[in-house]
């Protein structure tokens, strides 16, 4: 089934897109859940909870050529703020050890006045991501979007440990001196 079917299932209201947008994408979605709230059941409502929410969003979105982005994005921040309110204290501590990574590039403002708009500093990372080569831009999208452990990008990478975090620690300096070349001031 083409994306493009599926979507014109929901601007359509047919509750059948809801039913092959599982079958399409179901497993990556539970996936990318599970791996921020440690839990198939909470997983399984988060996958849910992203159906519905599609349903609600489109239309007026119509996210034709990107539409798992569009469904794992949703997916992500339902399972970020699931574990919030369930307090996810061993996940929590994953989440605050990648956001505290993070934050050496990027650090969080203090103020309404130094926050930088969020879609220019998006395409300044996505210039990033898209000059870095193939297998670390792989690394750091698994390690800071899907919240991957080191231990499994290690295994899924074929490096050691050691490796992997050497190159995620060279790729956030990267990160960091391309972002202030490009006028964003850390």
């Amino acid at each position: 089934m083409e994306d493009s079917r599926i979507i014109e299932g929901y601007l359509k209201r047919d509750e059948t897109a809801i039913q092959l947008t599982a079958e399409r994408f179901g497993k990556r979605l539970r996936a990318l859940s599970y791996g921020i709230v440690g839990d198939l059941q909470t997983a399984e409502e988060c996958e849910n909870d992203t159906y519905l929410e599609a349903w609600n969003r489109i239309p007026p979105h119509e996210p034709y050529g990107y539409l798992y982005a569009f469904l794992a994005r949703i997916t992500r921040h339902i399972s970020l703020n699931c574990c919030r309110e369930r307090s996810c204290l061993k996940r929590s501590a994953l989440i605050c050890e990648l956001s505290a990574e993070m934050e050496q590039c990027i650090p969080a403002p203090d103020d309404v006045e130094s926050r930088m708009d969020e879609l220019a500093l998006a395409e300044m990372i996505n210039g990033f991501l898209g000059g870095l080569p193939a297998e670390k831009r792989r690394l750091f999208v698994r390690r800071y979007w899907y919240m991957d452990s080191i231990y499994d990008l290690a295994k899924g990478f074929g490096m050691s440990q050691s490796r992997v975090k050497t190159t995620l620690f060279r790729c956030r300096r990267q990160l960091r001196d391309y972002l202030e070349r490009e006028g964003y001031h850390l």
